[in-house]
């Protein structure tokens, strides 16, 4: 994996902790909609503790006495984490067992109702984080400083490294299975997104040294704000910046797959530079193979509501609200290491 580079100068700390207890990093689901109130897809808004989605999944399924085909969740939440989420189970009889067999020191059920359609993945309209960090050995006024820059500008939309796998091990993983070696279905999906996510983060790392991670560069893709919708290239213009200004627009990044290419010159030159390593033409040959297409992703993210507070000397409390698909460590990489 390769080193991502800051975009707001050195880390603030060299060290700090995060989840020393689970506690410490607490994340909640925002749906995107209002259940129905009728069908027989169950709705189950869960409370997690120090468990991760797909064990909780296959506990709902045991508990309903169906396939886990039959739950579906809307996102992938931490493990070592306090974690609210949707999950929907499918009764088509609307016969729900005693919801009180759930109950145990990993789950919680917050509530239940019934809604016409099965919960697919994706259908969240973002997370809100609260995180605690530990050990935090730096200067108070300079972090704050960092995080009102972060809240004005944004921040670079990394993948984070739980994309990647235990010590980045999913990258070397989905080049053996480009090369051959035979993966589980649901592993495949994940070497997948790993070998995209490595190839997304070497150009925005490209864009970050540049310092055109916010910026447009000649022949730029834009992302609308809270959709996959792209458009251009176009000139640049006056609407443009005012766009791109109030955070309407973002500059994008290209999600590798099989297709053209959208951006042109400088962006497009930038694009295929950054990922014209040896390494990085397996994977861009892999995922063509793969059948994926090309698609898009904002380079730049802007956290929502962030604030902070020093709950001891070296004790920093974070909360702040993320669109879906991007990671609260994007926003910890501007401040400093931790592990």
């Amino acid at each position: 994996m390769i080193p991502l580079p800051l975009a707001f100068g050195a880390p603030l700390f060299t060290h700090a902790r995060i989840r020393s207890t689970p506690e410490d990093f607490q994340v909640d689901e925002l749906p995107s909609f209002e259940a129905s109130g009728e069908g027989e897809h169950l709705l189950l808004d869960i409370r997690k503790r120090d468990a991760n989605t797909q064990h909780v999944a296959k506990r709902l399924a045991d508990w309903a006495g169906l396939p886990e085909m039959a739950v579906s969740y809307a996102g992938m939440k931490d493990r070592h984490a306090v974690t609210t989420q949707r999950f929907s189970v499918h009764l088509p009889k609307r016969v729900a067992p005693d919801l009180a067999g759930l109950a145990s020191d990993e789950i919680e059920v917050l509530s239940s109702t019934w809604h016409n359609r099965k919960l697919q993945r994706g259908a969240l309209a973002g997370n809100r984080f609260k995180l605690v960090l530990r050990e935090v050995d730096g200067d108070a006024g300079a972090i704050s400083e960092r995080l009102q820059q972060i809240a004005l500008r944004g921040l670079p939309n990394w993948f984070g490294e739980q994309r990647f796998g235990r010590d980045g091990g999913n990258v070397p993983a989905a080049l053996a299975m480009f090369a051959g070696r035979r993966v589980r279905k649901d592993q495949r999906s994940l070497l997948l997104s790993a070998a995209r996510s490595a190839l997304f983060n070497q150009v925005l790392a490209a864009r970050v040294e540049q310092g055109s991670w916010d910026q447009p560069l000649d022949g730029e893709v834009w992302m609308l704000d809270g959709s996959r919708s792209v458009f251009g290239p176009e000139p640049w213009s006056d609407v443009l910046a005012e766009r791109l200004g109030r955070f309407d627009i973002h500059p994008s990044g290209p999600l590798w797959g099989a297709g053209e290419l959208r951006s042109v010159d400088a962006a497009r030159e930038l694009e295929l530079g950054a990922i014209g390593d040896e390494q990085s033409l397996e994977l861009r040959a892999g995922l063509e193979a793969a059948g994926l297409k090309q698609e898009r992703r904002a380079l730049r993210l802007r956290p929502a509501l962030l604030q902070h507070q020093w709950l001891q000397q070296d004790v920093l409390e974070l909360s702040f609200a993320l669109p879906p698909g991007c990671y609260a460590t994007a926003v910890l990489h501007e401040l400093g290491p931790v592990s």
